[in-house]
C-alpha cells in the first residue's frame, strides 16, 4: 500500500492538514488562563495577536509552534515516504507542507477561520526549500524596511516565491506548484490587508494610533 503514490499523497495531505490545523495560539492562551484569543485585539489566532495579551512568552511559543508545524509535516512526510529512487518522498513532503499550511489558515476545529499564516509560510519554505525561504525572508525584511508595511512585505515575498523556486529548481515543477499554492493562500488570507493598502489605511510599522477626538479637539 505504501508504495502506491495516490495513497501516499492522500495520507500525506491528511496528516499535514491535521497537524497544521492545530490552533496553537488559541490553545496556549487558554492554557495560560487568559481566555479566548479570538476575543482580543484583531481576533486572529497568530503570534502578533497573542502578543496583545502582554505575554511575550506566549507570543514566542505561538510563533515557534506555528512556524514549525508545517515544517514538521513536510519533513515527516519526506522521511515516511522516502524512496531509494524517484521523487515520491519530496512530493509527499510538499503536499504535507501545503496541506499543513492550508490547515493553519482554514482549521476544521475553528469553522475554517484560522490565522493568516505568515510565520507558517516562512517556516515551511525554510524546511522544504531553504534557498527560496531565505530569499523570501530577505524580500520581506527589505520591503518592510522600505515601505514600513509588514503585510506588504509578506505579500511581496509570497508573490516572488514561485519565481524563485523556478529559478533555483530548473526542470522540477513540484517546488513551483508548492510555492504557487502557498502564495495564493497568503493572498486570500490577506484580502483585508490588500484592501487597506489600496485605500491607504493599512497601519505602518511603528506608527502610533491616532488619539481619540475630545471635546476640545473637535472643530468649531
Amino acid at each position: 500500500m505504501w508504495d502506491q503514490p495516490p495513497v501516499a499523497y492522500v495520507l500525506a495531505a491528511a496528516l499535514g492538514y491535521l497537524l497544521g490545523s492545530v490552533p496553537f495560539g488559541l490553545v496556549i492562551v487558554r492554557a495560560a488562563g487568559m481566555g479566548d484569543i479570538r476575543a482580543i485585539g484583531s481576533g486572529n489566532i497568530g503570534a502578533t495577536n497573542v502578543l496583545r495579551t502582554g505575554r511575550k512568552d506566549l507570543a514566542l511559543a505561538t510563533l515557534l509552534l506555528d512556524s514549525g508545524k508545517a515544517a514538521i509535516a513536510l519533513i515527516a512526510a519526506r522521511m515516511l515516504f522516502k524512496e531509494d529512487t524517484g521523487y515520491l518522498g519530496d512530493h509527499c513532503g510538499y503536499i504535507a507542507g501545503a496541506a499543513a499550511y492550508l490547515g493553519h489558515c482554514f482549521p476544521v476545529w475553528l469553522k475554517f477561520n484560522g490565522g493568516k499564516g505568515v510565520a507558517t509560510f516562512f517556516g515551511v519554505l525554510l524546511a522544504g526549500l531553504p534557498v527560496v525561504g531565505a530569499a523570501c525572508g530577505a524580500l520581506w525584511i527589505l520591503t518592510a524596511i522600505l515601505f514600513r508595511y509588514s503585510s506588504l512585505g509578506g505579500l511581496v515575498a509570497a508573490a516572488a516565491a514561485p519565481a524563485i523556486a523556478y529559478i533555483t529548481n530548473p526542470g522540477d515543477w513540484a517546488p513551483v506548484a508548492f510555492c504557487a499554492l502557498l502564495s495564493v493562500l497568503i493572498f486570500i488570507r490577506h484580502h483585508a490587508n490588500i484592501a487597506r493598502l489600496l485605500n491607504g489605511t493599512e497601519p505602518k510599522i511603528g506608527a502610533k494610533k491616532a488619539a481619540p477626538a475630545t471635546a476640545d479637539a473637535r472643530p468649531e
